[in-house]
């Protein structure tokens, strides 16, 4: 076996981790999402859900209790935009949003991730400006919008969506 002179002996695992890096460096450059840094990221980003989400579940049986009816994930055609509230009161033109911390950047618990922030700062800056244009679409069309953090009590998300409701006749 011959060995060049001076360089160590890599091993397998960080031969991998090389080229793992270089994938993501090009990736980067490319535009590309990154790839998970392992199998548990993987499957922890496949198990977030777009609906059905367990604050959005909540609040629903806290409004049903409640006595009120809604429609969940209806696509609302504006003139210039289309939105999909989760939680949407047709008649009384009221969407309702349950935001989670992380995806909207909460102010109070929001936070970039460490690894990756060429990718994650853009990506969620865009969901702060697609909030505020479906926000903007929809009060310019006569709607009522509540947005609810994930960390808000429900007795207090119900309370608002009870007031947004009750206050158009």
């Amino acid at each position: 076996m011959v060995r060049a002179v001076g360089r160590p002996r890599r091993s397998s695992e960080s031969a991998d981790e090389d080229r793992a890096e270089d994938r993501r460096r090009r990736e980067q450059t490319r535009g590309r999402s990154p790839r998970p840094l392992t199998e548990n990221r993987s499957r922890n980003m496949r198990a977030i859900r777009r609906v059905d989400t367990a604050p959005e579940l909540r609040l629903r049986r806290a409004l049903h209790a409640a006595g009120l009816r809604y429609r969940v994930d209806l696509q609302v055609d504006l003139p210039g935009a289309r939105v999909r509230p989760d939680i949407v009161f047709t008649r009384r033109r009221v969407a309702v949003f349950v935001d989670s911390c992380f995806w909207h950047q909460c102010l109070e618990h929001g936070r970039l991730p460490k690894t990756n922030q060429w990718y994650w700062t853009p990506k969620l800056e865009r969901n702060v400006q697609r909030d505020r244009r479906a926000d903007d679409a929809l009060l310019a069309a006569g709607w009522s919008v509540v947005r609810a953090w994930e960390h808000e009590t429900i007795e207090d998300v119900v309370a608002r969506v009870r007031r947004a409701v009750g206050a158009i006749s």
